[in-house]
């Protein structure tokens, strides 16, 4: 085998409370292409995964090239950068005769990473909720659609981490922590409904909202749609709601909240956001058959 292609889903972390610790994968799609003996700089990133692989699979490096396209925005809180390093993971995996499992390269994007919320979904698919070595996996009901609003700017996660103070109120980590326990409770029973006004935290939403300063009137407009609430993806600039029914009028309500000229609506540069109506992806990372590098996407409970 000279070339392998990996599909990898995008995926949404935090869920609001639930900061570094919970993540969902979503039925949008990076592809990332390995092919042996055409070595290219490949960036940074690439670079770094490399070199964790063969470290952590005892086998001399070998030259090789990657591609990734896709579906997965930059910079958006949706997970592309764990895209790319599972991709150069699992592809440099199957050319080297696959000598490291699944949890293996889990834990290694998670390092390169430095948070796992984002790793386990687009590893494992479903709702994931990770510890401190322990991680339980759910998979999540189609019924429950995910509507991303996606400004046209891009936010660094390095940036939005500087944002967070050293220390928050009693109140609000009380708060908060009760919050992402229902959460956790809503999509292990199914029990979707559960989640409304769960989405609320003290740990990084209120103090993120300066990169993201129409977030407020975004995640009322979704509630008063009939979302089941809403949440920053990741450290944004993607807003992400949940609904289980007419996503279409969540979705109108949201980007009619995010339009320039609207209340909160200054961010510098911005011009407009587009929407993005999905559900979750049960599957995880899949090594694409060859010839086959664009199969239909099944969704496995």
């Amino acid at each position: 085998m000279q070339e392998v292609t990996v599909r990898l889903p995008a995926s949404t972390s935090n869920l609001g409370p639930g900061f570094d610790c919970l993540g969902v994968a979503l039925r949008l799609y990076n592809h990332v292409t390995v092919r042996r003996g055409e070595k290219t700089g490949g960036g940074p990133m690439v670079r770094e995964a490399a070199k964790a692989f063969f470290t952590e699979a005892h086998l001399p490096p070998f030259a090789f090239s990657c591609e990734t396209r896709g579906d997965v925005p930059v910079s958006r809180g949706l997970g592309s950068s764990v895209t790319v390093r599972l991709g150069v993971l699992h592809g440099l995996n199957a050319l080297s005769g696959r000598p490291l499992q699944r949890q293996q390269i889990f834990q290694l994007c998670s390092e390169l990473e430095g948070h796992p919320d984002n790793a386990a979904p687009a590893e494992f698919g479903g709702f994931n909720l990770v510890r401190t070595g322990s991680r339980q996996r759910f998979a999540v009901s189609a019924a429950l659609k995910f509507i991303l609003l996606v400004p046209d700017f891009e936010v660094s996660t390095r940036e939005a981490r500087a944002l967070l103070p050293d220390r928050i109120s009693r109140a609000g980590a009380v708060e908060s922590c009760g919050n992402a326990c229902a959460i956790a409770a809503a999509f292990a029973s199914a029990k979707y409904e559960n989640v409304r006004g769960a989405f609320r935290d003290f740990l990084h939403q209120p103090f993120r909202t300066k990169l993201v300063p129409f977030f407020d009137e975004v995640v009322a407009a979704a509630e008063d749609a009939g979302a089941l609430g809403a949440f920053l993806s990741g450290s944004g600039s993607t807003i992400a709601a949940v609904t289980l029914r007419d996503p279409q009028k969540a979705a109108a309500a949201m980007l009619s909240a995010a339009s320039p000229g609207s209340a909160g609506v200054n961010a510098p540069g911005y011009n407009k956001a587009r929407i993005v109506i999905t559900t979750a992806d049960n599957r995880g990372a899949h090594v694409l058959p060859i010839g086959n590098q664009q199969s239909a996407v099944r969704n496995p409970r």
